[in-house]
Order: structure tokens, then C-alpha cells, then sequence
């Protein structure tokens, strides 16, 4: 099922526009002034042990991963690479989104979120870096639940 099956049979609505492949927070707030939402930062990140992470937040709040490191009792945390998110999410580099646990079906990634999008619309990539989705936060922890994160 992809992710416009899933939305449909969840019944969440979304605003999305198309745009220039985006690769970079810089980039991607060009098209914030054209959808509502607040932008996210969304990492892959991993520990020594392969455990996958996304961590979403704020694309102005700062990621503290040794905080992070220690919130999660797990080892130093380092970004994964873009073969490991190809293999993994079926994502492309520039393309993490919590959106892709749809494709993680071996249930490899644990998704953290920031407390600060508690709330608020937030903007993704739908799994694509063309296009940009707004949605409401509950309606991204429904589409996680959904895919059983």
C-alpha cells in the first residue's frame, strides 16, 4: 500500500505542493511560504549496534545527539549512510521522513519526535524530495501507528 492508500483509508486530510527537489533545510524553507506548516528536520541516524533511528524536529531547534544518545541508553549515535536509507526506507539522500515507516516492514527504525511539534501542522516529504505535505501532528502519529512503529 502506499502512502496516499494509507491516508485515504485513515481518512487524514493533507495540503502538498510539487516543487524543485529539495536536499537541504535551506532549500526547503524556499517552499514554506507556500504551504502551511511548520518546517521539520527529520535525521537518520544509527548506533554501533545498527539500531535505526528518524528523529524529527523543528527544522530551527538544534539536535543534541548526545543527548539524544543518552535519552535512548544507547551508544554514540552517527548518521547513517545513503545506501543503509535506500536499503532500510526506500528513501533517496535528502529524502528522510517519518512518512517512510511504511516501507520499513522488518520494523528496523524507532521514529523520536520532539516534543516541540506536539500540536502543530508539520511539513514532510511524502517519500518523494519533489513535493512537500503538510499534516496535522496527530495525523503523523496515526500513519506511524498504522505501520506499526
Amino acid at each position: 500500500m502506499n502512502l496516499y492508500e494509507i491516508l485515504d483509508k485513515l481518512e487524514i486530510t493533507y495540503d502538498e505542493i510539487e516543487h524543485e527537489a529539495v536536499y537541504t533545510i535551506e532549500e526547503a524553507q524556499k517552499i514554506e511560504s507556500k504551504i502551511d506548516g511548520i518546517g521539520s528536520k527529520n535525521l537518520f541516524l544509527k548506533d554501533k549496534n545498527n539500531n535505526y533511528y528518524i528523529y524529527v524536529l523543528r527544522e530551527d531547534k538544534r539536535a543534541d545527539l548526545k543527548e539524544l544518545a543518552k535519552y535512548l541508553n544507547t551508544s554514540k549515535l552517527s548518521f547513517g549512510k545513503d545506501d543503509e536509507l535506500k536499503e532500510v526506507l526506500s528513501l533517496e539522500k535528502g529524502g528522510v521522513t517519518p512518512l517512510a515507516v511504511i516501507n520499513d516492514k522488518d520494523n528496523k527504525v524507532t521514529i523520536i519526535i520532539d516534543k516541540g511539534l506536539v500540536g502543530i501542522k508539520v511539513l514532510h516529504h511524502p517519500n518523494v524530495i519533489n513535493k512537500t505535505m503538510s499534516l496535522e501532528f496527530n495525523d503523523l502519529i496515526k500513519i506511524i501507528e498504522y505501520a506499526e512503529h
